[in-house]
């Protein structure tokens, strides 16, 4: 397998993990279940509940509060999936916390070099 060969392959699991990581959902609940949110792959929020007993506290700030740190258990919930589906591309000292998910500029360098193998 030449280097290009190589590219290629590496393009492909790479365009393998981001379709993994799109189907990613992380769900998590409020401590009394009045909450909850399900966040996906990328941190964004792609469903919030509430239910009707929320509203019998007239308290926006806290209730803002609380779907805040729901929403962020969430989505810590889909970051460490995330980084588990890509702990392969990364370093050996790659953290959940710090990763850096995106792969579109990955990808172009690879789709570049491959391109440029007839020149």
């Amino acid at each position: 397998m030449d280097m290009y060969d190589e590219y290629r392959q590496l393009a492909e699991d790479v365009r393998s993990a981001q379709a993994q990581m799109a189907e990613v959902r992380a769900e998590a609940s409020s401590d009394d279940g009045l909450i909850t949110a399900v966040v996906g792959g990328s941190g964004e929020l792609v469903s919030l509940r509430l239910d009707p007993r929320i509203y019998r506290s007239p308290d926006s700030d806290q209730l803002a509060a609380d779907i805040t740190a729901v929403v962020h258990e969430a989505a810590e919930g889909a970051r460490q999936e995330t980084f588990e589906i890509l702990a392969g591309f990364l370093p050996p000292e790659a953290q959940a916390e710090t990763a850096d998910f995106r792969a579109g500029p990955l990808l172009h360098e690879l789709d570049r070099q491959v391109a440029g193998r007839g020149r």
